[in-house]
């Protein structure tokens, strides 16, 4: 459980809090007496993938999916070959309707995470079949502190807020550089409320190139 990039500037004071060390002792308790997720070598995937001084876009999801095979570390991501969960499907449905984009056999979102997308949960591991299990636990406020990092760039960042657990982190962003985008969230029970139409990838894109920035390239490719 470490992070060995440019992320580990300002986080590595976080390891050496108390909450961090209760947390540690919590995560690897968990690991070596019931079956959690994502693997624990996959945990800090989205740190790895997208270093702190390559982001642009910023999607907060809440905690990794619960069931063995589809957490990978990134939010909203599986593996390929697992089934594309119901949040995932409304996501490529939104992302066809704004930009045209093809809807893939995969939900694998690696692509996203190489080209600057951070797609961070807030709490980073999970007990099997238990939604929420390991809420509470420290790994909100380690989160935080990445959120907090993030809002310190000066440069333009796009953060994607869907829903109202990824809703609550919009006090630690005041930073006049980026572009806060929120909507429901893509889940089944609430997409319908006005995630479907929030066009979050163009508007996305048209703030990065006003910025000189390249933009994203949505498309995930079939497997």
């Amino acid at each position: 459980m470490m992070i060995d990039n440019d992320w580990l500037v300002p986080l590595q004071a976080e390891f050496r809090k108390p909450y961090y060390a209760a947390l540690y002792k919590f995560v690897s308790h968990e690991y070596n007496t019931t079956q959690v997720f994502p693997p624990s070598d996959d945990i800090f995937n989205a740190f790895h993938m997208t270093p702190l001084g390559e982001v642009k876009v910023v999607i907060i999801g809440q905690d990794p999916y619960h069931e063995p095979g589809q957490a990978h570390g990134l939010c909203f991501s599986v593996k390929p070959g697992v089934e594309i969960p119901p949040s995932l499907v409304n996501i490529y449905k939104e992302l066809q309707d704004d930009l045209g984009c093809y809807i893939p056999n995969n939900g694998y979102l690696v692509k996203w995470a190489k080209q600057g997308v951070l797609m961070l949960n807030t709490v980073l591991t999970v007990r099997a079949h238990r939604a929420n299990s390991h809420h509470g636990q420290g790994w909100e406020e380690f989160t935080d502190a990445a959120i907090r990092a993030l809002n310190t760039q000066d440069r333009p960042i796009v953060f994607i807020l869907w829903g109202k657990p990824a809703q609550s982190k919009k006090s630690m962003l005041n930073n006049p550089n980026h572009l806060i985008l929120e909507a429901p969230h893509p889940s089944p029970l609430s997409a319908y409320r006005g995630f479907f139409g929030s066009k979050p990838f163009s508007k996305t894109n048209e703030f990065l190139k006003e910025k000189g920035v390249e933009p994203i390239d949505w498309q995930i490719e079939n497997i």
